[in-house]
């Protein structure tokens, strides 16, 4: 039989939390999106970010919808971590993924209708994106024959910890590059940041409850997706407010001072017939 919470109030408390961080993390994707549109560019958004992005929330997705819809995998991570433990995923984890997903792919659209300068998807994130689906492939044929699917899932969980570190490593060295964090909202940076202190304190409401700390190992990309959200915010926060403050002219337009190669060139336009 599976754990029940022993305090309403906290089981309130944790739905309240939970809630706040799908909404904090949910809307931290937007204003990127918009600043997209407003700029008609998508220059200085790093593009091995986005791909690196798609993979993390993909696989975060199948962790999380397995595991909370599936009475077989639960029935396994109960045989593993005890019936009296508590399924580490909450239907606003779920929620999340979907969102993420959806609006990371519309991210990726905008790379394609924007102006995007001379900017491309590198080779090492091609390179890495390939072993790391290629990696999900070969353990998915591997778990299928005993129906080890907690440990498949687990792998996926491990895809997204792992993303999370290395998709956040090309926009610091980026911005680090140019000098400069315009083109990459700040906004969005703010609300991921919200939305990971939220989710490791969702986290402790549960072990709290519980007086145990088997939800922070047994979901420990939950953990450390948590931790390394907010390292990297603070690191995002540092460049944009403190190393790379944003110059702005007399009309108050952030000054860009780098060279920017549009993608269709005055030359590559077709010549209008004389009439």
């Amino acid at each position: 039989m599976s754990s029940s919470w022993n305090s309403v109030g906290l089981e309130v408390l944790y739905q309240v939390i939970g809630w706040i961080a799908f909404v904090a993390w949910s809307f931290s994707f937007y204003p990127q999106v918009v600043l997209n549109y407003r700029r008609k560019s998508v220059v200085g958004l790093n593009f091995d970010f986005l791909v690196l992005n798609f993979t993390k929330h993909s696989s975060y997705l199948i962790y999380n919808a397995a595991l909370f819809f599936s009475p077989f995998i639960q029935k396994q991570y109960h045989d593993k971590f005890g019936d009296k433990e508590m399924i580490p995923v909450a239907a606003n984890d779920v929620a999340f993924s979907l969102h993420a997903v959806a609006l990371t792919s519309f991210t990726l659209y905008q790379v394609f209708i924007y102006e995007r300068g001379n900017q491309k998807v590198s080779k090492v994130c091609i390179s890495i994106s390939a072993v790391v689906w290629s990696a999900a492939i070969v353990c998915l044929i591997v778990a299928w024959p005993k129906s080890n699917w907690l440990w498949l899932i687990d792998v996926f969980n491990s895809i997204q910890v792992a993303m999370t570190t290395v998709k956040y490593i090309p926009q610091a060295v980026m911005n680090f590059r140019r000098k400069s964090t315009v083109g990459w909202s700040i906004g969005n940076i703010l609300l991921d940041l919200t939305g990971g202190v939220l989710n490791f304190g969702q986290m402790g409401v549960q072990s709290i409850d519980q007086h145990t700390l088997v939800n922070f190992y047994g979901n420990i990309g939950k953990t450390l997706l948590s931790l390394e959200t907010v390292f990297f915010d603070v690191l995002f926060i540092i460049q944009h407010y403190v190393l790379y403050p944003v110059k702005r002219d007399e009309n108050g337009k952030a000054i860009i001072s780098e060279r920017v190669a549009p993608l269709i060139r005055p030359s590559d336009k077709p010549e209008e017939d004389s009439v």
